[in-house]
């Protein structure tokens, strides 16, 4: 016979992710202070910024200074935002949840949402209106090619450790690039078909990869970890001195070509020599910061205290 206890704790804790469930699959609540809450990614959709994070909250700006609160069918936590153009976007979060727009971020519809899987999906990227991938925890690796009518699961060798995957990213030769926990790094130079694993020259995670050039790579994450290639066909990493230990979250390509990269604390990064190493900028902001754009020759970036405007050297 189950003792009782056990029973009662397992009772309660389906009726817990139940309970869960039913609440994150109502709309978003419009907050008034939903900017100064935590916001984990930031994208442009054409000439405005769309911002994620938890509670479903989806906050669209034209200047990174006043947002408004969209419309959003869900109050999961929201991860990760991309748009293939102006008007269209795509959203992915806990529960493995995947929502879309197609009037630039004000209204969104729910594409996907399994509770049951218990699995986050941590970032998401569009080649075209139709053409994306959606990845995540345990080798999450969901793909459409409809626009997200519909998403299948992406078969890979890639995916046999059930590493979390947390970002994908396409460079400026169009190769695609997945890094994550312990080392992963996964290369697709047909435009998604097809991925290789590449070796890691570090075996902690790895939160964010940009570009690095016409044809390189940077990737970072933990204590201050960067590494960069040079080339993706003969992949050669070197050690990027960060002069510091703090976790690297999201990074950003400036118009001169150089790195902006954030992280916990506070830390803002900006490289001056082509992605050799990178420099402390100041920020009075103390809040962990997770995503980074350009705003008009400053910074946007996002992080555990909202929105933050911060000022480039």
């Amino acid at each position: 016979m189950v003792p009782r206890t056990t029973f009662m704790a397992a009772l309660l804790a389906v009726t817990g992710m139940a309970a869960a469930a039913d609440i994150e699959n109502q709309p978003a609540q419009m907050m008034p202070l939903a900017s100064k809450s935590l916001l984990l990614d930031v994208a442009n959709a054409g000439s405005r910024f769309v911002a994620v994070g938890e509670r479903g909250h989806i906050l669209a700006s034209v200047d990174g200074h006043q947002w408004a609160q969209a419309n959003v069918p869900t109050r999961a936590t929201l991860t990760a935002v991309t748009f293939a153009d102006a008007q269209h976007g795509w959203a992915v979060g806990h529960d493995a949840v995947i929502l879309a727009t197609e009037d630039g971020g004000q209204n969104w519809t729910l594409q996907n949402f399994e509770p049951d899987l218990e699995k986050p999906f941590l970032d998401v990227m569009f080649l075209s209106p139709t053409r994306g991938f959606a990845i995540g925890a345990y080798s999450l690796f969901y793909e459409t090619i409809d626009g997200g009518e519909s998403w299948t699961e992406h078969d890979t060798p890639a995916r046999d450790d059930e590493w979390h995957f947390n970002a994908i990213e396409r460079l400026n030769n169009g190769t695609l690039v997945i890094v994550g926990e312990s080392g992963t790094v996964a290369v697709s130079r047909d435009d998604g078909e097809t991925w290789e694993s590449v070796p890691s020259p570090y075996a902690g995670s790895y939160f964010d990869a940009v570009a690095h050039g016409e044809n390189g790579v940077l990737i970072f994450g933990l204590r201050g970890n960067a590494y960069r290639s040079d080339s993706t066909d003969e992949i050669a990493w070197t050690k990027v001195n960060t002069g510091t230990g703090q976790t690297l979250s999201g990074g950003t390509v400036l118009p001169s070509g150089e790195t902006v990269i954030v992280g916990l604390n506070g830390t803002v990064l900006q490289s001056n020599d082509g992605g050799r190493s990178l420099e402390r900028l100041p920020n009075r902001v103390g809040a962990s910061l997770n995503s980074v754009l350009v705003n008009n020759g400053r910074l946007l970036a996002v992080g555990d205290r909202g929105t933050h405007i911060i000022e480039l050297r």
